[in-house]
C-alpha cells in the first residue's frame, strides 16, 4: 500500500487517530475493549492545540476548520471517556 502524500491534513489525521487510540475509541479486537490512557490522550490533544495556535493565519480555511473541528470533537470525547473511567473506578471501589 503506498503512503499517502505528506500534507497538513495527514498530520491532523495522524494526531487525531493517535488520540482516538489513546482514548480507547479504536478497537482492533471485538472481544477486548482497549483501556484508555488519559494522560497520553490529553498530551496528543494538547499537541493539536499547539499546532492550531502556531499555524493561526497560515492555513487555508478548510485546513483550519478541519483542525478546529477535530480538536473540538477530541476534547468532547476526552470528557466522555474521563467520565466513563471515573464511573468505572467508583463502581470497583
Amino acid at each position: 500500500m503506498p503512503l499517502p502524500p505528506a500534507s497538513f491534513t495527514f498530520i491532523v489525521l495522524s494526531l487525531r487517530a493517535q488520540a482516538e487510540m489513546q482514548l480507547g475509541l479504536m478497537r482492533f479486537d471485538e472481544e477486548q475493549k482497549p483501556e484508555p490512557d488519559l494522560l497520553m490522550a490529553r498530551h496528543s490533544i494538547d499537541l493539536m492545540a499547539v499546532l492550531l495556535e502556531k499555524t493561526r493565519g497560515n492555513l487555508q480555511l478548510e485546513e483550519q476548520r478541519f483542525l478546529e473541528n477535530s480538536l473540538t470533537e477530541l476534547r468532547f470525547r476526552f470528557v466522555q471517556v474521563s467520565e466513563e473511567v471515573g464511573k468505572a473506578a467508583s463502581q470497583k471501589a
